[in-house]
């Protein structure tokens, strides 16, 4: 049995071989085949693959730099734009629901708007001159410029912003992550804040959406509990 067994070794190994030289000569996207071979069942053969490379690399999306480029070493995300009708409104909203502070704000009179700036930073430590403060500002990082073009307000023919979630879709939400799902969505229910969805509607538990008074999606989660959410899909 023993020389049967050897014997059976060398065909399968040969088999393999063949097969992938097969892939190779024809072109075909080079991966893991060769474990695919070796085993008859798809649950090996994925853990087989997850062994080797992770599914944030490159080999496993196409078009990702692995190394990005050495001149953008410097670079952040620093603020996402979202027009707005009502600027009380919204500073309101972002600042008394959310507890974000006001980090800067510019006007231009000639072009009639303003833009607020707002984020997760102590105003305080903001330089006391303002062309030091714009600066310190755009330094930092996942702000939200809000822009108000003026008399919007207060026109009645305005009818609002596309917020990306109806047809044609096109943008979709930012995220805040908060300490508790469900207790910041008790406060934020308290607050008579708009949902489009609470944490226990749908299939996945523990998360929610809000609006914003401009009809902005807003997802609210916890680290603690998006692990367990997502977790078949990671």
């Amino acid at each position: 049995m023993a020389g049967s067994a050897t014997a059976f070794s060398k065909i399968s190994f040969a088999s393999s071989c063949s097969l992938l030289e097969s892939l190779r000569a024809r072109h075909l996207p080079r991966g893991l085949g060769q474990f695919g071979c070796a085993s008859r069942n798809l649950k090996l053969r994925n853990r087989a693959m997850a062994t080797t490379a992770s599914k944030e690399s490159a080999e496993n999306n196409p078009g990702l730099s692995e190394s990005p480029d050495e001149a953008t070493k410097g670079y952040i995300v620093q603020q996402t734009m979202y027009r707005i009708k009502d600027p009380k409104a919204s500073l309101d909203f972002y600042s008394r629901v959310l507890g974000m502070t006001l980090l800067k704000r510019l006007d231009f009179p000639d072009s009639k708007f303003s833009l607020y700036f707002v984020g997760y930073e102590d105003s305080a430590e903001a330089p006391k001159d303002p062309i030091e403060r714009v600066r310190w500002t755009f330094r930092r990082k996942a702000t939200i410029e809000l822009t108000h073009n003026w008399g919007t307000e207060t026109d009645p023919e305005f009818k609002g912003y596309h917020n990306g979630n109806a047809d044609p879709r096109g943008y979709g939400h930012i995220g805040i992550s908060v300490d508790d799902t469900y207790r910041a969505c008790e406060r934020f229910e308290k607050l008579g804040v708009e949902f489009v969805k609470k944490p226990d509607d749908g299939s996945m538990k523990g998360l929610a959406f809000i609006k914003d008074p401009d009809g902005y999606w807003i997802e609210i989660f916890d680290a603690g509990r998006i692990g367990g959410i997502v977790a078949g899909s990671a």
